[in-house]
């Protein structure tokens, strides 16, 4: 794995909360998302860039 991803345990209990944490810590500090739909969908040329825009203007009056 490159720069950019994370292997997390999930075993346990504890391993659930260390990666709630790690995942909050990545919304909040640095405005990253994980596992967003649009991103991806941009990412393999699905759509372009003005959907891309159309999408997160329309989710950011949700958030």
């Amino acid at each position: 794995m490159g720069r950019g991803y994370a292997r997390l345990n999930t075993k346990t209990y504890g391993g659930l909360v260390c990666v709630g944490n790690f995942l909050r810590t990545l919304t909040n500090r640095q405005g990253l998302q994980t596992g967003s739909l649009g991103d991806i969908a941009h990412d393999q040329g699905w759509i372009s860039d003005d959907q891309l825009q159309d999408r997160a203007r329309m989710f950011a009056k949700i958030g």
